[in-house]
């Protein structure tokens, strides 16, 4: 973060300093809310959470080396005091940029799937053509985004943040603690329809990121996406489509996949165009890399180098197809991070890539936990997931959990002529025993499910039963 006085944070947040015999005292470290992560210098802002009150912990981030805490209440060491954590650590955020904006480029990036390996592809990307911050993971909500933005300083030339929704006016709030001048939205699927109520509201919050751009900024659209498309006529800034449609600027060709499910296509800009062999799993992930390309491409960007660029990126947030293989063959996909019926569509199209053709296929397991948030579609979303595993020739099904996961493994058994492509089982632990005693050297296991499943643990374990490959690293 740019070096802020306690008496400069106070005035930014509208707070008060308490036990502060110093105002003139620097914020020179980062900005944190885990009293574990402190560093010398830095702001420990104690949020309230469900499970642990950051207040509790004040006095031993002050001890670590914190210079002020931003607080709720009076501390007993140097603090911010502000009616609201949470609010105040987004008034800091927006007063850092502010500091900043003649200086950094922000780029706020949302969509129901795939936000995430596409800002780590943006910030690969820019980190090109300058100090670029983009955090790895999800950090795309009240909190997380302001600690992004608070990283910035005198030298970022490129802040690219994650931008999510659970309702009508989160993005617009978001916007307005950092203002973007680039606006990319990807998709409009299902992710959080329970909370929302249908698509038509997911694409009205979504397109709040467009509304907030300036008349000389870009808004960054997928023309393959008609929802996302018509968000054209919501924003003063310059459209720039991208996608396979004949009418995206920013567009891909010749698209295919090698046997390892990794995809290759022709890059066509309005400088030109160049071929592009990704290094990440699955046709999906072209969209991703297009949208990525359009960005590269407002920034001054040679398509040459940002085709070069895309060739060397990889997937910088943890399990999110994160593809390793074992010693004895066995690939295991490890895309437990999330899930919704887009996503998990896309990740057993690529298992299935993976698996090859002819009579060398490889056999491939599905091991798929609940999607939440789905409202009243969400059985009916997990009948059809299992009824595409199957048409797809996945080889089996696990379904792991309750109501939802039996749902899944019907639309399974139905669609399948005998009903053998699918098991149920009630648990990770379960889900582990039968993978343990099954699987065969050379299988290829995709995991996937919404977060609170926990199902990486299933990813984990075949991983720790068989090693990794000689190189040890995720592919």
């Amino acid at each position: 973060m740019i070096a802020l006085t306690l008496a400069e944070v106070a005035t930014a947040v509208g707070g008060t300093l308490h036990d502060a015999p110093d105002p003139q005292a620097r914020i020179t470290g980062p900005v944190v809310v885990d009293s574990r992560q402190v560093q010398p210098g830095g702001l420990f802002a104690a949020v309230r959470g469900e499970h642990a009150d950051g207040h509790d912990f004040a006095a031993g981030a002050a001890a670590d080396g914190a210079a002020a805490v931003l607080a709720a209440r009076p501390v007993g060491v140097p603090a911010v005091v502000v009616d609201d954590v949470v609010d105040a650590l987004g008034r800091l955020a927006r007063a850092v940029v502010d500091r900043l904006r003649e200086t950094t480029a922000v780029v706020g990036l949302t969509g129901s799937a795939g936000k995430t390996s596409t800002k780590d592809l943006i910030g690969q990307l820019l980190e090109r053509v300058g100090p670029t911050i983009c955090p790895t993971g999800s950090f795309n909500n009240e909190i997380g985004l302001p600690l992004t933005a608070l990283r910035a300083d005198a030298s970022t030339r490129h802040l690219v943040l994650e931008m999510g929704a659970r309702g009508k006016g989160h993005i617009a709030y978001l916007t307005g603690l950092t203002p973007p001048r680039i606006g990319v939205v990807l998709n409009v699927g299902t992710a959080h329809i329970g909370e929302f109520g249908g698509k038509a509201a997911i694409a009205e919050a979504k397109g709040e990121l467009v509304e907030a751009l300036p008349a000389d900024g870009a808004a960054v659209l997928n023309a393959d996406d008609p929802l996302v498309r018509a968000m054209a006529s919501r924003t003063r800034a310059r459209v720039v489509l991208f996608g396979e449609s004949a009418e995206a600027q920013v567009r891909a060709e010749d698209v295919r996949l090698d046997a390892s499910g990794r995809p290759s296509f022709t890059l066509i800009t309005p400088a030109g165009s160049a071929p592009v062999t990704l290094r990440l799993y699955g046709e999906h992930h072209v969209s991703n890399a297009l949208a990525a390309a359009a960005v590269a491409g407002e920034f001054g960007m040679s398509v040459d180098d940002t085709a070069a660029a895309l060739g060397e990126a990889g997937a910088l947030s943890r399990w999110r197809m994160e593809v390793v293989e074992r010693a004895d063959g066995v690939t295991v996909v490890n895309d437990a991070y999330n899930a919704n019926p887009d996503s998990v569509r896309a990740a057993l199209r690529a298992l299935v890539s993976m698996a090859g053709t002819g009579p060398g296929r490889r056999r491939t397991w599905a091991v798929l936990g609940e999607m939440r948030e789905l409202g009243e579609d969400s059985l009916a979303e997990h009948d059809a997931i299992g009824r595409l595993a199957v048409r797809l020739n996945v080889t089996k099904v696990v379904a792991v959990g309750g109501r939802e996961a039996a749902w899944l493994d019907m639309g399974a058994k139905n669609e399948g002529s005998w009903g053998e492509e699918s098991v149920l089982v009630s648990d990770a632990e379960a889900a582990i025993d039968l993978l343990r005693d099954q699987v065969r050297p050379g299988d290829v296991v995709l995991v996937k499910a919404s977060r609170a499943a926990g199902l990486e643990r299933v990813a984990e374990a075949l991983l720790a039963d068989g090693g990794a490959a000689a190189d040890g690293a995720a592919r």
